[in-house]
């Protein structure tokens, strides 16, 4: 009987090897499994990895585009300098300010590499300063920033109301009284000239240093700060239009019909308004100037004065279209035929990359040109 010995022998024998070939095979199994898990991580990690190194570079390169835009910017800067240097010193009578001189030809532009330069200037002395209506430019380092246009300085700062109303036929205070005659004659809905005083009082009250309100319309820090998110009123100089938003009464439809108009002086109270560079096709900040006149007449002084503008003030006080305007002896003292301020709107792009800037820029009784404030960004 071998044979059934030898079958019984060999059958542990095969199931051994069956078993270890198994345990073999299960372990490549989790062996493998690992290593795909290890390949997976590290994939996941230099993609991550790869992702950021990405995000970093184009970051670093928006930067470098950003930053040589801004310089782009402050070239087209420098480049006004030299146009105002230069219209004033190829104009035969220094002492005006013109439509027809170089400074005023418009928005220019420059290709450069991988970008454009763009720049304008406007007369900052075209337009109505808001604070203005008081007499004082507070905190400004330079005395002559007070001056008033005849060759004195302002000094004084009555905040009383009889500063900011008519006593019969004397206007106490022609600012106010134009910012008044502007808010009306532009036409927004639903503001009247009972609305528009209400604005010029709380402006007033917005400016000066005190807390007494001055009108029946003004506005002071117990209005203020009564409000739902409360604060108080700045009893200073705007730095901005857009502080308007702040103040009583002002409406954003007021906001943006004025923005055309209006501007803001940093620190300074300036009110002479350049009658050579008004622009013609804007007419109500002339007729506000004079009191609240027709278009027909304020078209009849810009036909008058033409791009070359009046020589010097008293060839405006001679027209004939301004005899009969009432009060004209005390709205003429606003005007004058030169100007200090300039704005220049710089506009570059660099890669892709675009970059705003807007320079106020000061002409000094040397010549020399000071950049007395710089903002970043469309407005």
């Amino acid at each position: 009987m071998p044979k059934p010995v030898g079958i019984l022998m060999i059958t542990p024998s095969l199931h051994k090897n069956s078993i270890h070939k198994n345990s073999i095979q299960k372990q490549s199994g989790v062996a493998l499994i690992t290593v795909m898990l290890v390949v997976a991580f590290a994939v996941i990690i230099a993609t991550q990895m790869n992702k950021e190194i990405i995000f970093q570079s184009k970051r670093l390169e928006n930067l470098q585009s950003n930053q040589q835009a801004y310089w782009y910017a402050m070239g087209a800067e420098s480049f006004a300098k030299i146009v105002l240097r230069q219209s004033f010193k190829e104009t035969e009578d220094q002492s005006k300010t013109t439509l027809d001189q170089m400074w005023a030809s418009g928005e220019t532009s420059f290709p450069v590499d991988l970008g454009e330069i763009s720049g304008e200037i406007t007369d900052m002395q075209a337009c109505f300063n808001l604070n203005s209506l008081i007499n004082v430019a507070k905190g400004s380092d330079d005395d002559s920033d007070n001056d008033d246009g005849t060759g004195n300085n302002n000094t004084g700062n009555d905040n009383t109301e009889s500063n900011n109303s008519n006593n019969g036929n004397e206007i106490k205070n022609p600012a106010k009284q134009s910012l008044i005659e502007l808010i009306t004659l532009l036409e927004i809905d639903g503001v009247s000239n009972f609305e528009a005083e209400s604005m010029a009082d709380s402006l007033y009250d917005w400016l000066d240093d005190n807390s007494v309100i001055s009108g029946s319309g003004g506005a002071e820090d117990n209005d203020y700060a009564a409000k739902e998110h409360p604060y108080l009123a700045a009893n200073g100089l705007l730095a901005s239009v857009n502080e308007l938003r702040l103040i009583e009464h002002f409406t954003p439809q007021v906001i943006y019909a004025l923005k055309e108009h209006v501007c803001v002086l940093p620190n300074n109270s300036l009110h002479n308004i350049n009658i050579n560079t008004l622009d013609q096709e804007k007419p109500e900040l002339l007729q506000a100037l004079l009191g609240g006149v027709d278009t027909s007449k304020a078209e009849d002084i810009f036909a008058e004065r033409g791009e070359e503008g009046f020589e010097n003030i008293d060839d405006f006080l001679a027209l004939d279209a301004v005899k009969d305007i009432e009060n004209f002896k005390q709205y003429s003292q606003q005007f004058v035929v030169d100007s200090s301020y300039f704005l220049l709107e710089a506009k570059t792009s660099f890669n892709d990359s675009y970059f705003r800037m807007n320079s106020i820029m000061k002409i000094n009784t040397d010549q020399s040109i000071t950049v007395i404030d710089r903002h970043i960004g469309a407005d």
